[in-house]
């Protein structure tokens, strides 16, 4: 069905020639191994978030920030949210709507390697942000303020529910392929967007927006970011990504979202899991999608149990300090989310992207061609090449986790006790190690 191909892109067994154990015993191996060279040869924190990078020329800051750039891009966002908009009101509630590609393909998944690659765009993007400012521009006043200060304790827990409403949505919700539930949770988002960012002003964006927050993360990992100390604060700058992750705001809330993120990805692989759908077809007494909610629900926690847990695993530390490590470190998990996503939603990106891009050319299926890519034809350009799709999305998934065993223990060196720096992460490499070995059954099983 191709409601399920959009809301399930995991790709199956076929394209996954290799050897399951052989894959399982050298991820562990390079996890392993990474850590114990770390262990011995990384004693001091060397990230320095937002305040390391090399300045890039002047003229290149002041072109990226000039107002027909940031204009440019704001009006690009814009029309197109009015074109997918137009689709979604105008054309017929049918799984070739274009709206449903974009929401669950390009935005879900596209935005993740524009991100990598171009940094933290979302915000000017971002139709809601475009128009509260074109708002606050009317009404004179400044975008960043708003009726009231938006509370500490909030922190990133509204983004972590808006996430989980959003893959709710698309894995569970029994609607999901249908114009008229994606509709609903545009403007239902917009709505709260919008009224947040009135009373609480940018910072609501920054902290409550599911999309802002999750391409903010991945940004993080693009080599391009801003300085924000006192030596040319603001100016672009090329950085090791792991400096531009170790600048993640550990805000209250943050282990939610990447566990919601996590934890969802590993939802839909086990979905499409040969054991799960062999359990599914048998009649139930449940709910098909109470039983789905409860099972998304759970992989979330076990993300978000297992690695506060591990985080907390240390001697040393009093109690405040222990409640606080599962959200120092829980940046460390963003490569992992990373490399989850290319290597469960790259095959659905890449071929299925195509289809919607023919898609776009006729809002209406009406057989218009608008954009002139009506005649397109899918190319299975990864699909065609079982090998290559194979070493790609194990190497994302373990690239990812090395990544992750890096941020944290560079942090962990920083915020442990001294005596406790090393020991102190077992706990948290086992549980990494089970990931890695858990995402790649998840992987090889669907």
């Amino acid at each position: 069905m191709t409601d399920r191909l959009l809301a399930h892109g995991v790709g199956g067994a076929s394209d996954l020639p290799l050897p399951l154990s052989y894959v399982l015993a050298g991820a562990g191996w390079a996890l392993a191994v990474s850590f114990a060279i770390l262990a011995f040869s990384w004693p001091t924190s060397r990230f320095r978030g937002d305040a390391a990078g090399r300045d890039l020329p002047p003229v290149v800051t002041a072109a990226v920030d000039s107002p027909w750039v940031r204009n440019g891009v704001r009006a690009f966002g814009l029309a197109l949210a009015a074109y997918v908009g137009w689709a979604a009101v105008a054309g017929q509630d049918v799984t070739v709507n274009p709206v449903i590609g974009v929401f669950y393909v390009y935005l879900w998944v596209g935005m993740v390697p524009v991100s990598l690659l171009a940094g933290n765009v979302w915000p000017l993007l971002s139709p809601v942000r475009t128009v509260h400012l074109g708002l606050t521009r009317m009404m004179r006043t400044r975008p960043s303020r708003g009726i009231a200060e938006y509370p500490a304790r909030l922190g990133y827990w509204p983004a972590a529910g808006g996430l989980f409403a959003f893959v709710w949505t698309e894995l569970v919700d029994r609607d999901s392929a249908f114009v008229s539930t994606v509709l609903t949770w545009l403007l239902v988002y917009a709505g709260v967007m919008l009224l947040g960012g009135a009373i609480f002003g940018t910072r609501w964006f920054e902290r409550a927006d599911p999309f802002e927050v999750y391409f903010g993360l991945v940004a993080r990992l693009s080599p391009w970011g801003r300085r924000q100390n006192d030596r040319g604060a603001g100016r672009l700058v090329v950085r090791n990504p792991l400096d531009g992750l170790d600048g993640v705001v550990a805000d209250r809330g943050l282990l939610a979202v990447v566990s919601v993120l996590l934890g969802s990805t590993a939802f839909d692989s086990f979905a499409a899991s040969t054991y799960w759908l062999e359990q599914t077809a048998r009649p139930g007494d449940l709910d098909p999608q109470l039983r789905d909610t409860l099972v998304l629900t759970g992989f979330v926690l076990l993300v978000a149990v297992t690695f506060g847990l591990a985080a907390m695993a240390t001697a040393g530390v009093d109690a405040t300090r222990r409640r606080e490590l599962p959200r120092l470190l829980a940046h460390s998990l963003v490569p992992i989310v990373v490399g989850y996503v290319i290597a469960h939603y790259l095959t659905l990106l890449v071929e299925y992207g195509q289809s919607v891009l023919v898609q776009l050319s006729d809002p209406l299926t009406r057989g218009d061609d608008y954009l002139g890519t009506a005649g397109l034809e899918v190319q299975f350009v990864l699909s065609a090449h079982p090998a290559i799709l194979a070493g790609l999305k194990v190497s994302a998934i373990v690239a990812g986790h090395v990544l992750g065993v890096v941020a944290a223990h560079d942090r962990a060196v920083r915020v442990l006790p001294a005596g406790h720096r090393v020991s102190g992460q077992l706990a948290l490499l086992v549980v990494m190690v089970g990931y890695t070995t858990g995402g790649l059954l998840l992987l090889f099983s669907a």
